[in-house]
């Protein structure tokens, strides 16, 4: 296992109660204020998210979409996130990973970005849009700078690949509990649960659910059947009404036991 995937595991596995894996925009919804809202996120979850905002989120909701398209208005762009990272802006222990597309990992430069991930503490990646089998390359670049690659899974996902993307996730699993876009509030019915005790079983790392995970009654309903949940939208709209966010990470927090 690289450094960084373990470093992300750990975390998951250490956690009191169901891991929360953060999800916050960056550049959003100022320069400033981000980075008020990533030390606070920091210091309250597990692991922390930060998403690199993108014209066409073709997985995220109005939500997010919003929320990328305030943070491109005020001009984000990577090198600016990488910057901020390598700044400290987030000091804190909980492992920090970017989710974006893939596009602005290639406009940035495959040659440089894993030096420059290296330098600004990033443990991993998650990509949406990009398909495992089309991933040698970049899986190749991470590896070289042990920065993980997180694997998405979905309900649709056949059994044989789904067993092929677990074993090849770096850190953790990311259920996705819907076939939709992220921002609403997903119930669960038997069919979730049991598609999310069949990630389980055949991964060989923890397993956090995302997509429409909002309040800690889900939180709690998930415990058994995955280590830990992945929290944006709800995070987004907490900002944006001038919330803390690290207060509604706070109670979403369940500590009795998880899978």
């Amino acid at each position: 296992m690289v450094e960084g995937a373990r470093a992300i595991t750990e975390a998951i596995e250490t956690a009191e109660g169901s891991a929360i894996c953060a999800y916050v925009t960056a550049g959003f919804p100022t320069l400033e204020g981000f980075s008020h809202s990533l030390l606070s996120v920091a210091k309250a979850a597990d692991v922390v998210e930060v998403g690199v905002p993108f014209t066409d989120p073709m997985a995220d909701g109005l939500t997010i979409q919003q929320a990328s398209h305030v943070a491109l208005e005020n001009g984000v762009n990577l090198e600016w996130i990488l910057e901020i990272l390598r700044a400290g802006s987030a000091a804190s222990e909980a492992p920090i990973l970017l989710m974006g597309y893939y596009n602005p990992f290639l406009a940035y430069g495959l040659d440089r970005l894993g030096d420059a991930l290296t330098e600004a503490q990033v443990s991993g990646l998650i990509v949406p849009d990009l398909p495992y089998d089309e991933s040698a390359e970049l899986r190749a670049l991470l590896d070289t700078h042990e920065i993980a690659l997180v694997q998405l899974v979905t309900p649709s996902t056949p059994d044989e690949r789904l067993a092929r993307l677990a074993a090849a996730s770096g850190g953790f699993v990311y259920a996705v509990t819907t076939t939709g876009v992220t921002g609403g509030e997903t119930a669960f019915d038997q069919d979730s649960l049991d598609y999310l005790t069949r990630v389980r079983e055949v991964s060989p790392v923890p397993v956090l659910a995302g997509f429409g995970i909002r309040n800690a009654n889900q939180v709690k309903e998930l415990a058994p059947y995955v280590a830990g949940v992945v929290v944006g939208s709800a995070l987004i709209d907490a900002i944006d009404r001038g919330e803390d966010p690290g207060e509604l990470i706070a109670g979403l927090r369940f500590e009795g036991a998880t899978a």
